[in-house]
């Protein structure tokens, strides 16, 4: 009877390698919410209504929920290989960043 080994676990990168990776990602992210709030505080004050408003509010939001799901498919994975997930969510924010835009230039302004 032949014995099976177990499978050995993918070597992890150093925890401080991780962190950074994680904290270079989280500025990038930051800077897609800040510059999301700034919009959103721009179309407001030309007044949008309540479409506008939920539309608006989910492009501050859904940078986050990105990187969240980014770092949850990343997590248990080395550095390089969390890179690429929060870097492939970063482009995911962009297109979805660039249809909002295209979108508030169709807002009517009250």
């Amino acid at each position: 009877m032949t014995a099976t080994r177990p499978a050995s676990p993918t070597p992890s990168s150093p925890r401080w390698v991780t962190g950074l990776v994680l904290g270079l990602a989280g500025l990038f992210y930051a800077y897609a919410v800040w510059n999301a709030i700034a919009h959103l505080i721009t179309m407001a004050q030309s007044g949008i209504d309540g479409a506008g408003w939920v539309t608006l509010l989910f492009g501050v939001v859904f940078p986050a929920i990105v990187f969240v799901f980014a770092y949850l498919i990343g997590r248990r994975r080395r550095a390089g290989e969390l890179a690429l997930a929060l870097l492939a969510g970063l482009g995911i924010v962009a297109v979805f960043w660039l249809s909002l835009l295209a979108y508030s230039l169709t807002l009517p302004t009250a």
